[in-house]
């Protein structure tokens, strides 16, 4: 059998060729999914494939993808985030969602929950969340990001410095142990780091290929302490900075 760094190298030049499924390369190499599912994970993380619905693709240009993209890419990672997330919603009375998609997976979980007001300037999570019985939703207005369907600018601040969280719940392009998380555009981390600032217990969604990731430019800090709730392909490489973060506590969530 194959050493796991060959195989990955072998998976790197198939993908040169056409795109390939999870569950085909599982049977090609004989490990399971999940093995599969990593080695992905880390290929992305090096920039040596994309990530797409069930398997992967050959890099492009390195561009902000829309949110309709996104939605296909690690989906069994962002639900075993949300399941994880879901248990620290318990007790609170409000919660700050942001806009993206593994909040929104986060979403669809307090829809079933109900008993809890819920704030968000994310349409994902506002589509999802409309008109549940138990749920009380705050809709925080501004200008519309069409690539990430979120809310962003002023009105959303206004109205983020008018009130106080119990928890936030927050995702990111990229998180940085030591230096928070990044964003495309400064209109994004300016709300982010407002909801940072209203909020008591924070907690940062992110799936593994977004560990360290610092390729975008605009960051929203951590003075306090914080959660990154991850999923559990994370390597210790990865995680390692996190755990030595004196503000950061570390969950993986099993897929």
């Amino acid at each position: 059998m194959l050493s796991g760094a060959a195989r990955r190298g072998e998976i790197r030049d198939l993908l040169q060729v056409r795109p390939i499924a999870v569950a085909e390369l599982a049977e090609r190499y004989g490990v399971s999914e999940s093995t599969i599912r990593r080695d992905l994970g880390r290929l992305s993380r090096d920039g040596q494939i994309v990530r797409t619905y069930g398997g992967a693709v050959s890099p492009g240009p390195q561009e902000e993808q829309p949110l309709q993209e996104r939605e296909h890419l690690a989906g069994p990672e962002k639900a075993a985030i949300a399941r994880a997330a879901d248990r620290h919603a318990a007790g609170c009375g409000l919660v700050l969602l942001d806009a993206g998609t593994t909040v929104g997976a986060l979403a669809g979980r307090l829809a079933a929950r109900g008993g809890l007001t819920v704030a968000t300037p994310g349409l994902t999570s506002i589509n999802i969340l409309a008109g549940v019985p138990g749920i009380e939703l705050v809709v925080l207005g501004g200008t519309v990001r069409p690539l990430s369907l979120g809310m962003v600018g002023p009105l959303a601040e206004a109205a983020v410095s008018r009130l106080t969280a119990d928890a936030a719940f927050l995702g990111a392009d990229g998180v940085v142990a030591g230096r928070g998380i990044c964003e495309a555009r400064p209109e994004q981390t300016a709300l982010k780091q407002l909801m940072i600032d209203r909020s008591r217990e924070l907690y940062v969604l992110a799936d593994a290929g977004k560990l360290g990731r610092e390729n975008s430019h605009w960051w929203a800090t951590f003075d306090r302490p914080w959660t990154l709730v991850t999923d559990a392909g994370a390597t210790d490489e990865q995680l390692a900075p996190f755990h030595a973060d004196p503000l950061c506590t570390v969950e993986t969530a099993a897929i």
